[in-house]
């Protein structure tokens, strides 16, 4: 099973792509990655993620001012492997597996247009579908397939809120502190 994945954001614009990017780290961490990286100067994503972990539990990491670059190398010379998504990769289906037997995975999701040099960093180029689709959409299927479904189990600890599953209606519980 895969050990660490981490989630790098590419592309983001401030002043348009806050509350999409926000989600995408959000879908990271509550799928079953450790850690996201966000390519772009906007310490508010990397807030909003700190507060959602600070109340909901986890041991999740958001970095902010990733230089993408450096990141992809750094995460290669430790011995993972670098996945973009696109919807011009080779279908999920056809290479999860071989990724899924390795032990750090750097899932790559741009916003608009992502550099071409992309392509030829990544380990894998993989499309969760070969039509236009959100980005989060595409985290959250490869995430889900990565964990084979084992991520909806996932206990946060630290959490300080609780969700009770419930057929109608929304049922939460505050968890005390442990003394």
């Amino acid at each position: 099973m895969t050990r660490e994945v981490a989630v790098l954001r590419l592309g983001h614009r401030p002043e348009r792509d806050q509350r999409v990017t926000t989600h995408v780290g959000l879908t990271a961490r509550a799928l079953g990655a450790g850690q996201f990286f966000l390519a772009s100067d906007d310490a508010g994503v990397v807030r909003s993620i700190s507060d959602v972990v600070d109340r909901w539990g986890g041991d999740f990491r958001a970095e902010n001012d990733v230089k993408w670059r450096r990141c992809i190398a750094d995460w290669k010379a430790q011995g993972g492997v670098v996945v973009h998504l696109t919807m011009y990769g080779l279908n999920l289906p056809d290479v999860i597996d071989e990724i899924r037997s390795c032990d750090r995975v750097l899932a790559v999701v741009g916003a608009e247009k992502v550099p071409g040099e992309l392509y030829g960093l990544a380990d894998f180029n993989v499309a969760v579908t070969n039509q236009p689709h959100s980005e989060i959409a595409g985290l959250a299927v490869f995430l889900d397939r990565l964990f084979e479904g084992r991520e909806l189990e996932a206990e946060f600890p630290r959490a300080r809120i609780r969700v009770i599953p419930s057929a109608r209606g929304k049922l939460a519980e505050g968890i005390p502190e442990e003394e």
